[in-house]
């Protein structure tokens, strides 16, 4: 069999885009119809809390295995496995009635979702040549504003007219048009050129953790667990925030939608200067907003702040995630890239899971805002200090 023909940068970013922007989506939904559930099933916050959870409890288990076939079966194929996976769940969790079984979908779910993430990135980082790999990978990750737009705007139209069965429906159905195009995209050619040197799983397993390696992991473990603790904790529920502090669902959902519009000049601005200034710098300057974003969000008093304090946390909050997507693939070779970024995204959804829980839990017991947001701005500031210690900069070096 002759290698398949390169595809262009556009195109690649194209099609890799769409499962990020279908991705999105999905997650961006989940928001809004723990808040719908909340009122149609009469969730408690402790039910609640465990939606977000269950969903990143799969989204780590598949960061983690689906990083490593990756390195062993190729890219693209765990990339079509991992759409299909969550396309699928998503579907099916349209027709369940109770929430133990919406439980068990959302962690199929979630698997998907979570080896996609870390094995896009990978693909797209081997395929753009070095001084354009940090701006298209931000830019991928830019999809994922655009997905979460889709998302408030179907939950504000779809969700109170039509029910949230609906809009999972919509998902899921647009997913399989991104689950065809994606079969007509190339592997990652530097992995094709790795064929006679694969090493076995455990052993990739244990080069991302050996003396060479073990400084970015353990960097970028504590760093995605920052990081995806508190955007999870903070924007699963953003909606249900604003149901809690007296607003209506309508009113609540315009107010997230508002917010979601800062995301992507985030991405835009992230994008147009991880070139210039570099990953790291980049990355711990966004960290910086994200905290003291989040710390104003949570002490908010007036809907004019509340919506201001939103605006900047999306800003910079995406933007930081972007330049991470970038960062992680850079740190490792070839022949552990996956395995590496799957392995780190993992520990990130590890935080996922406490991220929602600590909300729900605290929320149960009443205790304010702005005391749980401000444990978020603590959490991102611990990983902008593990970046300035431990992390190297990777602009334009060319992947091993």
């Amino acid at each position: 069999m002759g290698k398949q023909q390169p595809i262009s940068q556009r195109k690649l970013l194209g099609v890799a885009g769409l499962g990020w922007l279908f991705d999105a989506m999905d997650v961006g939904i989940l928001s809004f119809i723990i808040a719908a559930l909340h009122v149609e099933w009469n969730l408690s916050p402790e039910e609640m809390k465990w939606i977000g959870s269950v969903n990143s409890i799969g989204m780590a288990v598949g960061a983690f295995l689906f990083g490593l076939l990756a390195d062993r079966i190729g890219r693209k194929k765990v990339f079509i496995i991992t759409l299909l996976c969550f396309s699928i769940g998503s579907g099916i969790s349209a027709f369940v009635t109770s929430l133990s079984a919406f439980l068990i979908l959302r962690f199929v779910i979630g698997m998907g979702l979570g080896g996609e993430l870390p094995v896009a990135s990978t693909l797209v980082s081997e395929a753009v040549v070095p001084e354009k790999r940090g701006r298209v990978i931000v830019l991928l990750e830019s999809f994922w504003a655009v997905g979460w737009l889709v998302a408030a705007l179907i939950s504000y139209f779809v969700i109170p007219n039509f029910g949230w069965q609906a809009a999972l429906l919509l998902t899921a159905l647009t997913a399989f048009y991104a689950l065809y195009l994606r079969t007509s995209l190339p592997d990652s050619p530097k992995y094709e050129s790795l064929s006679a040197k694969k090493k076995s799983v455990w052993e990739n397993v244990k080069s991302v953790w050996a003396r060479q390696y073990i400084r970015p992991t353990v960097m970028l473990s504590i760093v995605w667990f920052c990081v995806v603790f508190s955007y999870y904790g903070m924007f699963l529920w953003l909606p249900s925030v604003m149901l809690l502090k007296g607003f209506s669902m309508i009113q609540s959902f315009e107010y997230v939608l508002l917010m979601t519009l800062a995301q992507l000049p985030g991405y835009f601005s992230a994008a147009w200067l991880i070139e210039k200034a570099g990953r790291k710098w980049i990355l711990v300057i966004y960290l910086i907003g994200t905290a003291g974003s989040a710390y104003f969000f949570g002490t908010a008093d007036s809907l004019g702040l509340l919506l201001t304090a939103g605006m900047l946390l999306s800003f910079f909050n995406l933007g930081a995630w972007g330049v991470l997507y970038a960062y992680t693939p850079e740190q490792y070779p070839t022949a552990i890239r996956a395995t590496g970024s799957g392995t780190t995204a993992a520990f990130g959804r590890i935080g996922g899971i406490f991220g929602p829980l600590l909300v729900g839990t605290l929320a149960a017991r009443h205790i304010s805002f702005s005391v749980i947001f401000s444990i978020f701005c603590i959490a991102i500031l611990l990983a902008v200090v593990c970046i300035l210690i431990m992390g190297k900069e990777t602009k334009q070096t060319e992947l091993e």
